[in-house]
């Protein structure tokens, strides 16, 4: 189908304002994204933190379950020991 000259001028004019419009919109997220980021450094550091303790435990957890099991009481005895 042929559009008439004006028509296609038209679309690509709109296309190229969202085109615009869409690289305007991503620029501003990077730029508070980064602002957002260097303002709450602290609250990112502990988030982090929190998930390498997570992902820590899960792997202590997940190797626990591939070993032998211990009676408890063998447990204290062990640790009675050390001290």
């Amino acid at each position: 189908m042929n559009l008439p000259a004006r028509n296609t001028i038209a679309a690509h004019g709109i296309l190229s304002i969202m085109s615009t419009s869409h690289e305007s919109l991503k620029q501003a997220i990077k730029e508070a994204l980064t602002e957002t980021l260097n303002e709450q450094r602290d609250v990112l550091r502990d988030l982090l933190a929190e998930v390498l303790e997570d992902v820590a435990l899960v792997e202590a957890i997940e190797q626990g379950r591939q070993t032998e099991s211990v009676d408890r009481a063998r447990i204290f005895d062990l640790l009675e020991d050390r001290s």
